[in-house]
């Protein structure tokens, strides 16, 4: 993030292959309350979502870990909504992409009024998975996740929870899609290994310039590619 006094951050690709999420219950309670949001500008996630299937500027960066249910969350501020993809943990506060944080606090996209500013006074709810739909670019409506570094949170998901059920592997190294293979990649029986197979080999940094994922830098409204 480019703002410390918000939040610190952990590295994703150092945390991707221990983070846990908060609950392994398919029946875990949905929550809600009030919190102040902060814009956060860099694309992560500490559990190996590529930010290339989803919409990153629709993210939220919170101290509590992501879950294996609990995914969408609805945040609403000053008379306006926006639905979330919990995918990273924040060292403390209640961020979101800049974007939505410039919606929530104006009306208009940080592309086109760009604007600072700090904590503000937003409600929060977890909503179905089914509002969060159209942030999820994977052809197949599935939460897409490196296979090379995210099989710690996947496994630790149980058979019935939505990101079981839900999830597609990829041979894309890191969360920004900069090093891989954009194809799909399986996981074999349990006699065969614990880890996905993929048409080439799992891991691989080749550079990937198919799948840019986008940042809006605070402030200027410009995009960079993320890193």
């Amino acid at each position: 993030m480019l703002f410390s006094i918000f939040s610190v951050f952990t590295s994703a690709a150092a945390v991707s292959a221990a983070a846990l999420p908060s609950s392994s219950s398919s029946s875990e309670k949905r929550g809600g309350g009030s919190i102040s949001i902060t814009p956060h500008d860099r694309w992560s996630s500490s559990i190996g979502v590529l930010g290339c299937k989803i919409n990153p500027d629709r993210v939220a960066y919170w101290p509590s870990a992501p879950s294996c249910n609990n995914i969408c969350v609805k945040v609403s501020a000053n008379g306006r909504s926006v639905h979330l993809l919990k995918v990273d943990q924040s060292g403390g506060a209640h961020d979101i992409s800049y974007d939505a944080w410039n919606y929530l606090s104006t009306g208009q996209s940080a592309t086109a009024h760009p604007t600072y500013g700090g904590g503000i006074p937003a409600t929060w709810e977890d909503a179905p998975m089914s509002a969060c739909a159209s942030l999820i670019r994977e052809p197949h409506g599935r939460l897409a996740f490196s296979a090379a570094n995210s099989m710690n949170f996947i496994s630790s998901c149980p058979a019935g929870s939505w990101v079981a059920e839900h999830h597609a592997l990829y041979n894309i190294a890191n969360s920004a899609c900069t090093y891989g293979f954009d194809e799909v990649c399986t996981m074999p029986p349990p006699s065969e290994g614990n880890q996905a197979k993929c048409p080439h080999q799992l891991g691989r940094q080749d550079p990937l310039k198919s799948q840019p994922v986008w940042n809006i830098d605070y402030g200027t409204g410009k995009k960079s590619l993320a890193q």
